[in-house]
């Protein structure tokens, strides 16, 4: 028994001992934990929403300061140029200069006597590069200025099924191709055309300079003909309006387009050839509205007055339309053209509209090419509107054939608007501005009723400019536009140039009291 008692003892004895010591474990851990909780409360931070924004705001910028500091300490120890690796580059796509852009153009010997004047006008010697592409070899004359020659290589071995088209699209489609081939140095553009296109070169540089010429780019525009697009496609560049490709995809152009164009035998010409390739190479095409294809007969007046607010890069068909300015060949009147592109082609076609408040007329300025006046109060929105007075690409006066909205022609005699046409522009070194003169055209016009001044009393219209170069670095608008007082009754005198805060295109009147 006394054994028994002892063990029993003994053992209350360790419980008693263990619920102790675990007491004192448990004592000691509360007080070393409060201990270090109240420590590290110094030197931790402090929940934000607790603290005032003044102190908010201290800590914030005591973390950036040491973020930046943790920075530049680790940069300190390296070469400047692995700092530059390390930084995004710079985009080189705005610095692009003609030298950089290499054209080229597809020809036929046949046509050849005849367009080679209007590559003539645009093109100039030692300052653009390209190349003319024929299926055979012409005549050369002596001291022309034209662009260097090369015959196009054999493309017998490709299949052709389709019964509308020439063989000749199989040799054009690979212009672009064979032009890389040729190894030009310090390249970033193509851009391919026909020898009846005629480009606005600064204009070219101008549009492709917005892009970063290291990417995949296929720049160019669809038909003004919507039965064009619907046939070939709203995604395709038209090759006669002309196109751009950057190097990059040129070069990847190139290594597939033969086996590309094998697998499409049935097609028609050689701008869908082309844009099969880029479909298969999956490059949408970037559209600019600047390059024109023309699929039009008849006047251009109507497009030419009402151009979109872009650069005009393009115009082609020109064996197609009548020429641009009446009472010229259009090789001359394209030449014509162009020489007002000397003083501001940045601004070239493009339109303002304003309002002769007393007499009560509606003015267009198309710069460069044309001012019209017509009687009466017509809204911008129709005057931005193109006149038709061009025909469809089937020779048919049908509005609905245009991939763009027309207003038809002013049927009222005393709607009919008066054609006023550059005849010279000339520089102000004491303005610095440019000053154009433009007469009106000698048509009759239709006897109009109407008791209110007529336009057909003036012979000239002289518009005042301010050139701006960098007009396209900006938002594009349209350039306001306003009377300025004439003290003879033949001419009229205009202003074009930036809007000032708050112009727009409207009629005021003077308020009399």
């Amino acid at each position: 028994m006394s054994s028994t008692m002892q063990r029993a003892s003994q053992t209350s004895l360790i419980r008693s001992n263990l619920a102790w010591f675990f007491l004192a474990m448990a004592f000691l851990y509360i007080f070393y934990t409060n201990i270090l909780l109240s420590d590290n409360g110094k030197d931790c931070p402090v929940n934000a929403t607790n603290l005032s924004a003044k102190e908010n705001t201290e800590r914030i910028e005591s973390i950036t300061n040491l973020s930046s500091t943790s920075i530049t300490s680790k940069v300190e120890g390296k070469k400047e140029e692995e700092i530059v690796k390390m930084l995004p580059q710079r985009s080189q796509g705005h610095d692009t200069e003609l030298k950089h852009i290499v054209f080229g153009i597809a020809a036929s010997s046949n046509l050849w006597e005849t367009r080679k004047e209007y590559i003539k006008v645009w093109w100039r010697p030692r300052v653009t590069r390209g190349v003319v592409w024929l299926d055979k070899r012409v005549k050369v004359r002596k001291g022309e200025e034209l662009p260097k020659i090369q015959i196009s290589e054999n493309t017998s071995s490709f299949k052709y099924t389709n019964r509308q088209g020439k063989r000749s699209a199989l040799r054009i489609s690979r212009v672009v191709s064979e032009t890389l081939r040729l190894g030009m140095k310090d390249v970033r553009w193509f851009v391919m055309g026909d020898d009846d296109t005629a480009f606005i070169v600064e204009n070219v540089v101008r549009v492709l300079a917005k892009y970063d010429h290291r990417q995949f780019y296929y720049v160019g525009s669809s038909s003004e003909s919507h039965i064009q697009n619907i046939f070939f496609s709203y995604s395709m560049a038209y090759g006669g309006g002309g196109f751009a490709i950057s190097y990059p995809l040129a070069k990847e152009l190139a290594k597939i387009q033969d086996r590309c164009i094998n697998r499409y035998p049935a097609l028609y010409g050689s701008d869908d050839r082309m844009h099969a390739c880029m479909a298969e190479l999956g490059v949408p095409l970037t559209k600019e509205l600047g390059f024109h294809q023309y699929d039009v007969y008849g006047n251009l007046l109507g497009l030419l007055t009402s151009h979109p607010v872009t650069p005009l890069v393009s115009l082609h068909h020109l064996d197609v339309v009548q020429p641009i300015f009446p009472g010229m060949t259009q090789v001359k009147a394209l030449g014509h053209l162009l020489d007002s592109a000397k003083f501001d082609s940045a601004s070239l076609l493009q339109q303002s509209i304003c309002y002769d408040a007393e007499r009560f007329w509606s003015i267009t300025v198309s710069w460069g090419y044309a001012v019209q006046l017509m009687r009466g109060v017509m809204s911008p929105r129709e005057l931005e509107m193109p006149t038709r007075t061009f025909l469809n690409w089937y020779q048919r006066a049908d509005y609905t054939a245009y991939a763009f909205n027309t207003r038809p022609l002013m049927r009222h005699p005393c709607q009919k608007p008066f054609v006023f046409y550059v005849s010279k522009i000339r520089y102000d070194p004491v303005r610095k501005q440019t000053i154009g003169i433009y007469y009106r055209d000698k048509a009759s016009s239709p006897y109009c009723r109407w008791r209110m001044d007529s336009p057909e009393k003036l012979e000239s219209v002289v518009v005042f400019k301010t050139t701006d170069n960098l007009r396209w670095q900006k938002s594009p608008r349209r350039d306001c536009c306003r009377v300025l007082p004439s003290k003879k009754i033949s001419s009229m005198y205009l202003w074009v140039g930036n809007c000032q805060e708050g112009e727009i295109s409207e009629l005021v009147q003077e308020q009399t009291l």
